[in-house]
């Protein structure tokens, strides 16, 4: 893979193929892990085109469509022929520009997208989800075991230089207690602020330090409740634009436990990389997210049948009824994916024993090659 925009250095025998990219990191992360391996495997290179959208869709949704009408033209990366063989992208603005690019192919370019399409869900080639996100199992849809986001290994060991002696004086175990913030279902009430100040107390008793750290989602009254709360032990970052000295990467690096709340997908998979002891904290849900919760596992148990017989074809016709009829869409569950870490043996639930470790990530992205691989030799 190749930061160069313009730049081609594909063997002719190769297929042409461009990276559609936004300014998500996360997102990026997991299409620059494909694009990795499609180069160290296959030799395959990918020309990135960086995609910037216009002011009121960096927050803001653009309609799903084959357009550009969402993308600043002049400072976004060229788009133009020759098309490419192979586009893979990620989020809903990028997506949009490689249905685009098709389009502009005569249907020639092939589209391996990573995570849930926000709609057109037949036009994408190669759908590549994860087990939190919930899409009906058609043909086009490859389920990996964990997220495909890295982690700067780099910028964490960095990190650790500048952080060790900050932490030298801090009684251990050093636990990191990683805020998030409310994400349908979840909400972030009175008992939340307590179940977090209980857990920093139980730190202090056993004579370590916890360290929390918040982040853009945590609301401000949970701030203040927690400023207020902990226990004179503990340390608390409160995350602002304009705050510096941010101890992120230095607790990933330094810190000996790790307590992070359910609502953050990112943060648990980053811990889960590092191969650090990670627990899960529960969150609560109101009566619409317990509504909402209600209609998740529905899609769970429609859109992941596994095996044989004749219960699991007629839950595959139920899922693909459901899905076309717009019943029931693509979702996530998160408590599916807590369960994924824990019996992968790569996360506990706060409050319980642990269990043993894995010792390793899941790699899926062999699968994910081998399947790209085909989508191009067969068009």
């Amino acid at each position: 893979m190749h930061s160069n925009s313009t730049r081609e250095i594909s063997p002719p025998d190769s297929p042409r193929a461009w990276l559609l990219l936004g300014d998500k990191k996360g997102d990026n992360g997991q299409v620059e892990t494909i694009a990795e391996a499609l180069e160290a495997r296959l030799g395959w290179h990918c020309e990135l085109k960086h995609i910037q959208v216009l002011e009121p869709f960096v927050y803001g949704k653009a309609r799903v469509g084959a357009t550009l009408y969402h993308i600043d033209r002049e400072a976004s990366a060229p788009l133009q022929p020759p098309w490419p063989d192979l586009v893979v992208t990620i989020g809903r603005s990028p997506a949009n520009v490689a249905l685009w690019v098709k389009q502009q192919s005569g249907g020639q370019t092939r589209i391996v997208l990573v995570g849930k399409p926000s709609g057109m869900m037949e036009e994408f080639d190669l759908i590549v989800i994860s087990s939190e996100i919930l899409l009906p199992p058609f043909a086009n849809v490859l389920r990996i075991r964990m997220p495909l986001m890295k982690i700067d290994e780099q910028a964490v060991r960095a990190a650790a230089g500048v952080w060790r002696e900050r932490f030298a004086g801090l009684p251990r175990p050093l636990v990191a207690v990683m805020v998030g913030g409310p994400t349908n279902p979840f909400v972030y009430n009175d008992a939340v602020t307590d179940r977090l100040i209980e857990a920093c107390q139980q730190v202090c008793r056993q004579g370590g330090t916890p360290y929390l750290t918040t982040s853009r989602r945590t609301p401000a009254a949970v701030v203040d409740r927690l400023r207020s709360g902990l226990p004179a032990c503990a340390r608390l970052f409160d995350w602002s634009p304009a705050a510096g000295d941010n101890p992120y990467l230095g607790l990933l690096a330094l810190a000996d436990r790790f307590i992070v709340t359910g609502d953050s997908i990112s943060m648990m998979v980053e811990v889960a990389r590092l191969g650090k002891p990670l627990e899960i904290l529960p969150l609560p849900v109101g009566l619409i997210g317990a509504l909402d919760q209600s209609r998740r596992r529905l899609a769970r148990w429609l859109f992941d049948p596994v095996g044989g017989g004749s219960g699991v074809h007629l839950r595959r016709w139920l899922a693909s009824l459901a899905y076309r009829s717009h019943f029931i869409r693509h979702t996530r569950h998160y408590p599916g994916f807590h369960q994924k870490l824990v019996d992968l043996g790569l996360a506990s639930w706060f409050g319980h024993p642990p269990g043993p470790y894995a010792g390793g990530y899941p790699d899926d992205v062999g699968e994910v090659v081998r399947r790209v691989h085909a989508l191009v030799e067969n068009a």
